[in-house]
Parts: C-alpha cells; structure tokens; sequence
C-alpha cells in the first residue's frame, strides 16, 4: 500500500529525532559479502540493525564502527511506523529495527528480498525523506518485471502478507535539491527483525 504524504505531519519530530541518531551513529557505506561497496550510505536504530560485510547479512545489536549499541528507536519513528502499519492493514506492528538509507545522486538500491528476518509475518514500512526516487517492486522471483512508483517527500510504503518477499529497489537517484534535506534522499525502513 502506497500512503502519499503520510509522514509529513511527524516530519519535525522525526529530522530533530534523525540528527540525533546519525550524531551517534554516522552513515557510512558497507561493503556486501562479494566485497562491493555499496552506493547507498547506512546508519541503524533500534535493538538491532542490519549490517552487511564479507562475513554476510544480518541483524546486530551492536554498531560494528563504534563497538556500541545502535541508537534507541525515537518515539516519533515508532509512532509513525505503527500507524502506517495500521492503515495497511497490519495492526499492532511493532518493529525493533529501522534501517536508515541515504540516497545521493546516482546511488541506487539493486532488487532485493528483506529476507534476513526471522518473522516474516510482521510487514516492512518504508518511509521516504528528500529528493523524489523511483521505487521498483517486482515479485516472488528476481525476473519478476518490476512496477515503478515515484516517491515523494512524506510518502510510506507498507507491504507484507504475500508480497512480504516480494524483490523490490530503487532506481539510480536523479540530481536536484530538495527545500529541507538538499541534494539527497533518506529512507527509513522499519522492520521486526526478532
């Protein structure tokens, strides 16, 4: 389910609640298990956060920068999170992880599953910050052909259910500049990880 604009009224509550986290965990841009690094820069918070290197993909509860635990999940995300989840369709939805991508021109997000969660019952509610992106979601299988989506600032994605493993990304980012967060794109992605 696409909800246009759903974020823009916790907009301040949640850019205040984002400098916090970055101020402790700054984004940084991880290399995948084949040794690619990643064009997408990546912060977390939560009880755990996804973190990817060449040992593989999972979730942890600890910054593997700064050897501390990732910053606490702010109330503004998590009421947000919860009440996007709702009007999906997904009641009581309570996610201990909120993987936070920044997009800058020309970063991209190659077709994926989020499959490295233990409970697949649980949807993942996707929020998007900044610069406009084409958002791909395709199906089941890889060769899936993939809908396009423009996402604006404020606009929430939530999906679970039978299209919980559904392969989805994001198109190379475009240049432009955005009136609060600039030349970029942030996306919250909140998920139940355990």
């Amino acid at each position: 389910m696409l909800l246009r604009g759903f974020a823009r009224p916790y907009e301040a509550d949640m850019l205040a609640a984002l400098r916090g986290i970055v101020a402790q965990a700054p984004f940084r841009r991880m290399f995948t298990p084949g040794g690619h690094q990643m064009s997408v820069a990546m912060t977390n918070c939560g009880n755990v956060g996804w973190v990817t290197d060449r040992s593989g993909y999972r979730y942890d509860g600890i910054d593997p920068e700064s050897g501390a635990p990732w910053p606490a999940m702010p109330a503004p995300f998590r009421e947000l999170a919860l009440r996007a989840a709702e009007e999906g369709g997904f009641a009581g939805f309570a996610p201990d992880a909120c993987l936070i991508n920044r997009y800058q021109p020309g970063a991209k997000m190659s077709l994926h599953q989020d499959k490295d969660e233990q409970d697949f019952a649980a949807p993942i509610v996707s929020v998007s910050l900044g610069l406009s992106a084409i958002f791909m979601f395709g199906g089941i299988k890889r060769s899936d052909k993939p809908k396009r989506y423009r996402l604006e600032h404020g606009d929430v994605v939530v999906w679970g259910g039978p299209s919980r493993l559904y392969f989805h990304g994001v198109a190379p980012l475009a240049d432009g500049e955005h009136a609060v967060l600039g030349r970029q794109r942030i996306n919250l992605t909140f998920r139940r990880a355990r």
